[in-house]
């Protein structure tokens, strides 16, 4: 097996990243550079990413993030073996502007072209980090997707189960907005909630009540709302404190899903009896430490190992990007310079849409 170095371009929502990453010849994985230039200054004023905003910037962005990496890997384009980007699924005006950039890089040093799937580059993101094998149970749980996975291969992916309405980031998001709180959410309530009483706030556990492994977010948010409501129409506002307890009793109850959820998608998993059984998770909302824990416990309680990439390359990067195309590669899985930016890209094509469909396809 050659060694091979890609460079990675990610640009699906408001990070414009670019990485470098080494695979020697028994597959063991060196991220040489990876630089993400994040937006949240640029979205502030709206409570959320503005896809027109995030466009234009990773337009203006990208290039400088290529240019970085390669000078901070101590290379250039033609000591580079391939190029991978995000082609989908994501806001469409940023996953065009990083295909059209790493069309004219591959074009120009005559480099060949890998178009990889985002949700496929956090799936995978293990086995740059661990080196895990196949088959292993992925938590995909971010702003934008929640999802469990079997991961059995580079291009095989079985869903079992996901999100029916907003991601769990997206809820972290829409929760610091209802208490005015800054964004993104997710750092922010996580703090307020160190310092709260879960059990002040009676908040629902969605869909524990029904089998199976999908997840509801939408009433949780519902059921906070209505509790700031009450006490403001008591008070007349709320206090530092009602905010603490109101967050910690929302992640709470967002961990306590979470936790079940994962207990039975591990159960499904060991059908399977995999030789190293172990669950991954990733994604922006992995970085949440009591959640971390929570899943840590749940691992223990199946007797599966745990892992969780570093922080930095649990939220949105270009390292899995790169690495995810050094797997395709690798796979014989060759995409070319005809490859299109796609908003919606499932993982696991056969299985039924988690949140419709229309012209464009599944959403996920």
């Amino acid at each position: 097996m050659a060694a091979l170095t890609f460079l990675g371009i990610e640009s699906s929502c408001d990070d414009s990243a670019a990485a470098v990453v080494r695979a020697d010849e028994n597959g063991v994985a060196e991220v040489m550079a990876s630089v993400v230039e994040g937006q949240t200054s640029l979205h502030a004023a709206f409570g959320g990413v503005v896809p027109e905003i995030a466009a234009r910037a990773h337009a203006e962005r990208l290039d400088y993030c290529v240019d970085r990496a390669l000078s901070e890997a101590g290379l250039s384009l033609h000591n580079i073996d391939g190029i991978a980007v995000t082609s989908g699924p994501g806001l469409i005006g940023g996953v065009l502007s990083g295909v059209m950039l790493a069309k004219g890089l591959a074009a120009g040093a005559k480099r060949p072209l890998w178009g990889v799937n985002h949700l496929a580059g956090h799936a995978l993101t293990p086995r740059l980090t661990d080196g895990l094998p196949f088959p292993y149970l992925m938590l995909l749980v971010s702003g934008g997707h929640c999802q469990f996975l079997i991961v059995e291969g580079v291009d095989r992916f079985r869903r079992l189960g996901g999100t029916i309405d907003d991601a769990p980031g997206e809820a972290f998001d829409k929760v610091a907005k209802l208490l005015g709180l800054a964004q993104p959410g997710g750092p922010v309530v996580e703090r307020e909630a160190a310092d709260g009483n879960p059990a002040r706030f009676t908040f629902p556990r969605p869909l524990l009540d029904r089998p199976g492994c999908d997840l509801s977010f939408s009433g949780l948010k519902t059921a906070l709302l209505r509790a700031r409501d009450a006490l403001v129409a008591e008070k007349c506002g709320i206090t530092v404190q009602d905010r603490r307890d109101i967050c910690a009793g929302f992640q709470a109850a967002v961990t306590d899903v979470l936790a079940e959820k994962t207990h039975r998608a591990l159960a499904i998993y060991l059908e399977q009896r995999p030789l190293v059984p172990a669950l991954a998770v990733a994604g922006g909302v992995a970085a949440n430490k009591t959640i971390r824990a929570r899943l840590e416990t749940v691992c223990g309680e199946n007797g599966v190992r745990f892992v969780a990439p570093p922080l930095r390359l649990c939220t949105d990067n270009a390292a899995m990007i790169a690495w995810a195309g050094i797997e395709q590669a690798r796979a014989g899985m060759p995409s070319g310079i005809d490859l299109v930016a796609r908003p919606r890209w499932p993982l696991d094509a056969q299985a039924a849409p988690m949140i419709g469909s229309g012209k464009k396809g599944a959403k996920a």
